[in-house]
């Protein structure tokens, strides 16, 4: 056993470990996990010293916060998931965080299908090309279209 770990006081099989060790194996610096303590994320055990010891629901969590983080939730959001108790309150946060995330999306898809068309645009000047005028129209409300003169 290494020596950041030891067996956790009645916690048979279970091991813990210190603050140190559980941010070095999720790469994260210890004043992540101190905040996320802070904010009500994690509640990690402590020893007789009053030292933070974290066992393997705490692992658990560190990697369940981490995922949400990578799917967009704020802090905020995950914590009203991990304290609410009422599942149907739960739903109507991943729903509307669903909605947000789908609004992103296509924001970020538009924006892709703007670049790629470009990339394969003969105008010189991007802002010339037809299909710019058009995505420009589109967000303003306001017909841009390029005057040849005659």
């Amino acid at each position: 056993m290494k020596s950041s770990e030891q067996r956790a006081p009645g916690g048979g099989e279970r091991d813990s470990m210190v603050i140190g060790a559980l941010a070095e194996r999720f790469g994260l610096a210890t004043h992540v996990l101190r905040h996320w303590e802070t904010m009500g994320l994690l509640t990690p055990a402590r020893d007789a010293a009053g030292r933070r010891r974290y066992r393997i629901t705490d692992l658990t969590r560190v990697a369940a916060i981490l995922r949400a983080k990578d799917a967009g939730l704020s802090l905020d959001t995950i914590r009203s998931l991990t304290t609410t108790a009422d599942a149907v309150q739960r739903r109507n946060i991943l729903r509307a965080e669903a909605e947000a995330l789908r609004s992103r999306i296509a924001a970020a898809q538009a924006s892709l299908d703007l670049i790629e068309c470009a990339l394969g645009c003969d105008h010189e000047d991007v802002t010339q090309c037809a299909h710019f005028q058009q995505a420009v129209t589109d967000r303003s409300g306001t017909d841009i279209a390029v005057q040849v003169p005659d």
